[in-house]
């Protein structure tokens, strides 16, 4: 039955990982190869060297009823690198723009990213708008467990009054007071542009791992898996008939140098 064919393909390009290129943009610094090596390896590096042109990984994500294989490029950040873009997110299926929550300027830059995405991008890509680095700021869990997990000590130096006076309530206080100051880009400000420009949203901690993985599995949900699949038999089915095409036209062209002139009968004087 003719309809049994794609399911079949399907269900086998299911159990092996269905291929999904994702990009990741935005300004240098603002942790996006954290972000990918958090969700690739679990891991997390303190003083990540900048990437120069952009970096490949893949990472299987695993839904309910499917396996998504990410292709994930990690892009360089940094200005001198802006015009390889096109090249990474060219046929991307899902992007995820990244910005700092502690700088301000991080935002902008991302916003202009997504704008590019929408003007030149797959007309169906899907964009998450991600802001890291929760984990330096006090209203998040990262933040909370952060401080939490920190000790004081006897500083010899000190007042001796002020030692006296001081309690654990006013430490954490101050600790929250100094970490709320870092924090530039608004929660609800990057939500509400996200929902209105049509983005999935997050905020993550790839140094902690706070919602890392979470952002990636919401992606794989939002991708049109189907439509996917039917672009990618479509392009196979094109590929085919193009070599199919060009081997007829050098069947034709060909000559045959073993066959000799043909004899004629009368006489061509």
């Amino acid at each position: 039955m003719a309809s049994g064919q794609p399911q079949s393909q399907g269900a086998a390009a299911s159990s092996r990982g269905i291929q999904v290129k994702l990009v990741l943009l935005g300004e240098s610094a603002v942790g996006k190869s954290s972000l990918v090596v958090r969700f690739v390896q679990n891991d997390f590096q303190e003083n990540k060297e900048p990437t120069i042109g952009a970096a490949f990984l893949t990472q299987k994500c695993r839904l309910e009823d499917k396996v998504i294989k990410f292709e994930i490029w990690d892009t360089a950040g940094q200005e001198r690198f802006h015009s390889l873009a096109p090249m990474y997110y060219r046929n991307a299926a899902a992007a995820i723009v990244v910005y700092d929550v502690t700088k301000a300027s991080s935002l902008e830059k991302a916003k202009s990213w997504v704008k590019e995405l929408q003007r030149q991008a797959n007309s169906n890509i899907v964009i998450a708008f991600v802001g890291n680095k929760i984990d330096l700021v006090a209203d998040s869990p990262a933040a909370k467990s952060t401080s939490g997990d920190s000790t004081t000590s006897d500083d010899d130096e000190e007042d001796e009054a002020d030692d006296a006076t001081a309690t654990p309530e006013d430490a954490a206080a101050e600790q929250t007071s100094s970490n709320s100051s870092k924090r530039q880009v608004s929660k609800e400000e990057a939500e509400e542009y996200a929902k209105e420009t049509g983005l999935l949203f997050a905020e993550t901690s790839a140094k902690t791992g706070d919602g890392v993985v979470e952002v990636f599995t919401e992606i794989a949900k939002a991708i049109p898996i189907d439509q996917l699949l039917a672009n990618s038999r479509a392009n196979q089915r094109g590929r085919a008939g193009a070599a199919s095409r060009a081997a007829a036209a050098g069947d034709s062209n060909r000559v045959d140098l073993t066959s000799g002139p043909t004899k004629q009968d009368g006489c061509a004087c």
